[in-house]
């Protein structure tokens, strides 16, 4: 199980590396706007399994697993 929460952590950090890059190169106001509201679910999803996942640790320690 702590192997499954880890990978979906990755998966979740990975999302949110990938939308970082995308807001590097040249989008419209709509796309941008897209791409930081994913930001803010992807990372939002980070906190709440990091909190679920390792409730013994603060979450910052936690999504550094």
């Amino acid at each position: 199980m702590i192997d499954a929460n880890l990978a979906r952590l990755r998966a979740h950090r990975q999302n949110v590396d990938r939308y970082r890059h995308l807001l590097s190169g040249s989008l419209s106001d709509f796309e941008r706007n897209y791409v930081e509201r994913r930001i803010a679910e992807e990372e939002a999803a980070l906190t709440y399994l990091a909190s679920t996942a390792f409730p013994d640790r603060p979450a910052s320690e936690a999504l550094s697993a």
